[in-house]
């Protein structure tokens, strides 16, 4: 399924009475959650601070992403991505679970560990860091053809599929995740904490709002 189709419409109305609703919650919730404690806590023990900036830097443009494909749900009616009710324990926003949410909250510690040392090499001509986002992505693109094939994960728009998801969403995630962490210190925590306060303000203003 490398495109959406419009008769998942039905679906993605299902999905979109059920974010935030508790009904399918159950306990993997905090075992996920312990689990990615522990991830952050060896990383910050063995002060792999690079693998943590990567991990947060990820994390940020996710989320960002996640409140835009929710704005845009709000505009046109469906989002780009939308996550079944049945699939999860809890909708955090229209296109995102919690186990999803919890997946990209470490997915940018783990492929860093992927990366050279050296972050000038070049891999057949091409720098290894923008290869490894690219490549990442391609990954995670094909991930979600499957995901797409299931009823866990809705594309509406015909025009919405693999291609611009691995264009226009997971290239720049990985570009976050292994670029920022060759930065100095400060433009690391610059970018990541000015991020995470611009989601932090949009999720107060818009949330209340009812607008996602």
């Amino acid at each position: 399924m490398w495109f959406g189709d419009l008769d998942n419409i039905p679906l993605a109305d299902m999905a979109n009475f059920a974010v935030r609703e508790t009904y399918n919650f159950h306990w993997t919730f905090i075992a996920i959650l312990a689990f990615v404690v522990y991830v952050y806590a060896t990383e910050f023990k063995n002060k792999n601070f690079k693998g943590i900036a990567a991990g947060l830097a990820l994390y940020m443009v996710h989320w960002f992403y996640e409140i835009m494909n929710a704005v845009i749900c709000a505009a046109t009616g469906y989002a780009l991505w939308t996550v079944s009710a049945e699939s999860t324990s809890l909708i955090l926003l229209i296109g995102v679970s919690w186990e999803l949410s919890m997946m990209f909250s470490i997915a940018g510690v783990a492929t860093h560990k992927l990366l050279p040392e050296d972050p000038k090499l070049k891999i057949f001509g091409i720098n290894n860091r923008i290869l490894f986002a690219v490549g990442n992505a391609a990954f995670f693109s094909l991930v979600e053809i499957f995901l797409a094939s299931t009823p866990a994960f809705i594309w509406v728009y015909p025009w919405w599929g693999a291609i611009p998801v691995f264009i226009t969403t997971y290239i720049p995630f990985f570009l976050a995740a292994f670029l920022v962490p060759d930065a100095k210190p400060k433009t690391q925590w610059l970018f990541i904490g000015s991020l995470a306060a611009l989601n932090a303000l949009l999720l107060i203003i818009l949330v209340p709002l009812g607008v996602i």
